[in-house]
């Protein structure tokens, strides 16, 4: 049914009298009652904010954090849930709390408030029967309104206060709101829930402070149990990633520089007790954290607490386990920061910044659509992306706002690697889905961006840079690049200055050689021969633009391994300087002792073209290497998720940046399509194992959209090989390439080789 349709008689309403957005608020309550006899009810609701609905006292949803994430001016979800089980012939009532959420509550690492609009409002109709003409309830003014209540302030960053035994205050008629209802689109993407539980440890610092340890760095929030208290006891609980150097509890290393900005990001609960039982947990905050410090005039050892992980309710579709713990550990972790990250869009951290990223969407997304069932939550925030796009093509780099853009916004809005999400996103989830509308649906957002990739190029601010290049006008090195963003050993902020006074050719041309040719693949896929004519001319003159850049008598000269990785990534060189390329490449990585100095564009790549130019080995060294910088230093050093930076805790142990980001957990991928070999696109599947002694064995699994994939190894001491075992599921045809052997196809079935 439209929305027009539905919510045609009803009213948005709002609990506040008056609007006031200097001023911080608690929550908003509304009730009323209605009707029921008998038949099928549903009940279509969303929210300026976030809503829960009780029913008779019962909820009505296991969903959280409702109605989720959106470019709300232009797209705001409304929710349809079946109420018929809660209902009761005769007057029922219906009790709804409202909450700030991302709509007017903190946002982002600069805590900007009131970003979408300076109101808590809400908007439902009950339907009976489907009868849409004739709704058992609407809502408008005759709701009761109350806008003091027990939760004293509710917000996603800084967290919730809330006198339990506190009661209501005065209750007054709903406030008219004049809201347009043409941005109201039906929810498609999975509900946020609760998944994991994890029982709190108390410990105690050296500091003296009490410190609850959960064993998880998670997405979520806690929730506790407190048995016969007398009323007017306190609790307050403040949520962080880490202990510090010397063990104590620390929320420093997500705050924001100036933290008197935004007043910081304080992931804190305080809670006043009612008598007898209290049995809490948040209702519209959020946040990141291992542990949480607790202060209370309550013996601790009698609250009962856990944490409680929440995001999207994707399924895991895949698998993994070798003979080395650690690399076992490294995959957990980059799924648990999946998780922390995939709360109804993809962000990049749940603490400091909680931001759409492009970069990190665009980076990770064959690596996630191998772990979890997230195509729902990619187009959902694809959606944003699309209605982020700059007129003339640009791209906002974080999506849905988070903050109140301004003339830094739109220059990196340009930027390549975090743009090219527009390509890379659909491109990667039709290669595992198949489905043409999703290309279909970004189609015209991709042309824009490639258009104006086309618009930056053979502008260079150097006059006769490279006036020897024969396809110079291909060249792009205006604008401002992000780059190799967190390379190791860079100085990020001598690197940005360098870009805004040169440009970084070498990552722009790449990915506009990379993006316009798999925009000419797409157009062929939609059957638009022109456009696919017209890109892929693009592309081959970009291409050539950049092999005249950057080689030098058939070599790259440089010794960033990202130069290397990302021209053999996307397939930029002849088969000769492939070659070439990857022995130096191959050669630099030796000389680093077997360490990355791949930043976060290229990363994901290193072991696949490592791997895929016959340097299996360097490959192997790389992800079991232990020391800094290495996938297994974080892992040595007690992660239990994937950090920002690759020494997110330093050798002294102390601690810096965000320890909870997803886009270095791209490496997984190569576990599941290199080390185990299963190659998956929705065409044509590839079995090619990397069988490797000092793993001992590898197996795992791919619940690909057709049926499970499985590929398991394990090494002979005794003979000095290796035995197999593969299960193709039915209807499906796989291509097997075992090292040394020709190729050979698997049909359905089980096989031991």
């Amino acid at each position: 049914m439209e929305a027009a349709k539905i919510y045609e008689k009803a009213k948005w309403i709002s609990p506040e009298t008056v609007t006031e957005p200097d001023k911080r608020k608690g929550a908003g309550y509304l009730r009323t009652t209605f009707s029921y006899k008998e038949g099928k009810v549903s009940i279509y609701a969303t929210a300026h904010g976030l809503y829960e609905i009780l029913i008779n006292g019962r909820k009505i949803t296991d969903a959280r954090l409702t109605p989720g994430c959106d470019e709300y001016d232009k797209r705001l979800q409304y929710q349809e849930y079946e109420i018929t089980d809660t209902l009761i012939c005769g007057e029922n009532e219906i009790f709804v709390t409202l909450g700030d959420g991302w709509y007017r509550g903190c946002n982002g690492i600069d805590g900007v408030r009131n970003l979408y609009g300076e109101d808590i409002s809400f908007l439902c109709a009950i339907i009976g029967d489907g009868d849409i003409d004739n709704p058992l309830l609407v809502t408008d003014c005759s709701w009761d309104a109350c806008e003091n209540g027990p939760i004293k302030l509710t917000d996603l960053e800084l967290g919730e206060t809330c006198d339990a035994g506190s009661g209501f205050g005065e209750w007054h008629k709903a406030r008219k709101m004049s809201f347009d209802k043409g941005n109201l689109i039906a929810q498609t993407s999975p509900f946020v829930t609760e998944h994991e539980v994890f029982e709190g440890r108390l410990t105690t610092t050296p500091n003296g402070e009490s410190v609850f340890d959960f064993g998880q760095n998670l997405a979520g929030y806690t929730s506790f149990v407190v048995e016969n208290a007398k009323g007017g006891e306190k609790i307050c609980l403040i949520h962080g990633e880490t202990l510090d150097e010397d063990g104590n509890f620390t929320i420093e290393n997500f705050q924001p520089g100036d933290r008197n900005k935004s007043g910081g990001i304080k992931q804190e609960i305080n809670y006043i007790c009612k008598p007898g039982r209290n049995d809490f947990k948040p209702h519209f905050s959020m946040f990141g954290f291992r542990y949480a410090k607790v202060t209370s005039d309550i013996l601790l050892s009698d609250i009962q607490i856990k944490s409680i992980a929440v995001y999207s309710d994707m399924k895991e579709t895949a698998g993994f386990e070798c003979g080395v713990d650690e690399v076992n550990k490294l995959f957990r972790n980059s799924v648990w920061s999946m998780k922390s990250n995939f709360c109804d869009i993809p962000t990049d951290c749940p603490t400091r910044e909680r931001a759409g990223w492009t970069g990190d969407a665009a980076v990770f997304v064959r690596t996630g659509a191998y772990l979890m069932d997230c195509r729902g939550v990619y187009e959902k925030w694809l959606a944003n992306v699309r209605i982020g796009q700059h007129s003339d093509g640009k791209m906002a780099y974080i999506c849905p706002k988070n903050s109140n853009p301004g003339k830094i916004a739109e220059m990196f809005s340009a930027s390549v690697g975090w743009g090219d999400a527009a390509v890379l996103v659909p491109w990667n989830l039709y290669r595992i889905y198949g489905d043409e509308q999703i290309l279909k649906d970004n189609y015209e957002m991709m042309k824009k961006w490639v258009d104006f990739l086309g618009r930056r190029a053979g502008k260079s601010k150097l006059k006769n840079r490279f006036g020897k290049n024969p396809y110079r006008k291909y060249i792009i090195d205006t604008g401002m690049d992000y780059g190799e963003w967190c390379e190791p050993g860079a100085d990020v902020m001598k690197t940005m200055m360098s870009a805004f006074k040169d440009g970084q050719p070498e990552v722009a041309t790449a990915y506009y050689a990379y993006s316009s040719g798999i925009l000419a693949k797409i157009s062929e896929i939609l059957g638009n021969g022109a456009d696919a004519d017209k890109y892929k001319e693009i592309s081959e003159k970009a291409t050539e633009a950049y092999r005249y850049l950057v080689l030098k008598d058939g070599h790259i000269r440089s010794d960033r391994q990202c130069e290397y990785v990302r021209p053999l990534a996307f397939c930029l060189l002849p088969v000769k300087e492939a070659v070439e390329a990857a022995k130096d490449l191959n050669e630099l990585v030796v000389k680093n002792d077997y360490h990355l100095n791949t930043g976060f564009l290229s990363t994901p790549f290193l072991c696949s073209v490592l791997a895929d130019y016959g340097y299996v080995d360097t490959a192997y060294r790389l992800l079991l290497q232990r020391s800094y910088p290495s996938w297994l230093y974080a892992v040595e050093k007690g992660a239990t998720t994937i950090w920002e930076t690759w020494d997110g805790i330093r050798e002294d142990d102390t601690v810096h940046d965000s320890l909870n980001h997803y886009s270095y957990g791209a490496v997984s991928g190569w576990l599941l399509s290199g080390v185990l070999g299963i190659r998956y696109d929705f065409d044509k599947v590839l079995i090619k194992p990397l069988p490797d002694e000092r793993l001992k064995f590898a197996k795992g699994y791919y619940d690909s959209p057709k049926g499970r994939i499985v590929s398991e190894w394990r090494y002979i001491e005794e003979t000095d090989s290796f035995a197999y075992r593969f299960e193709i599921p039915e209807g499906m045809e796989a291509e097997l390439e075992l090292p040394g052997e020709e190729k050979r196809i698997l049909t359905s079935g089980s096989y031991e080789i």
